[in-house]
C-alpha cells in the first residue's frame, strides 16, 4: 500500500483549510511502532507496541502485515504534525485579528452625540 501526499513549496504559505485537505487524505492511521521480537526458521517475527487505555499492549504482526502497520504508523505522525501546524496557523491567525482588534481601538471612540458649538459670551 503507498500514499502519497501533497507537499507545499518552501515558498508557498500553508492554510488552515489546506491542512484540512491533507488530513482528509489520510485512510488510515495506528499508534505505536514495529520491531523485530526474534528471528525464526522462516524469518523475522514482529512485534507491534502500543498505548490503549494508558497501559502498554504487545501484539504479534505476521510478516505479510508489516508494511502496511508501518504505513499506518507512518501516516499516524503525518497526522500529528498536521494537526500541530494547523494549531499553529489557526493560533497566529486568532493573534493576529486580536492584535488588530487593539489597533482600532487605540483612536479616540467618536461621540454618537451631535457636536454642539460653546457660545463665546
Amino acid at each position: 500500500m503507498c500514499m502519497a501526499y501533497t507537499f507545499f513549496h518552501m515558498n508557498t504559505k500553508a492554510t488552515p483549510e489546506s491542512i484540512l485537505q491533507q488530513i482528509t487524505q489520510i485512510q488510515r492511521m495506528d499508534r505505536g511502532t514495529v520491531s523485530i521480537l526474534r528471528q525464526g526458521p522462516q524469518g523475522p517475527y514482529y512485534n507491534h507496541q502500543c498505548y490503549e487505555d494508558g497501559r502498554n499492549v504487545s501484539r504479534y504482526v505476521p510478516a505479510d502485515q508489516v508494511p502496511d502497520l508501518k504505513t499506518a504508523i507512518e501516516d499516524f505522525r503525518r497526522f500529528q504534525q498536521l494537526v500541530e501546524e494547523y494549531v499553529q496557523l489557526v493560533v497566529e491567525r486568532t493573534r493576529a485579528g486580536r492584535q488588530a482588534g487593539l489597533k482600532k481601538k487605540t483612536s479616540r471612540p467618536s461621540s454618537s452625540w451631535p457636536k454642539t458649538k460653546k457660545s463665546s459670551s
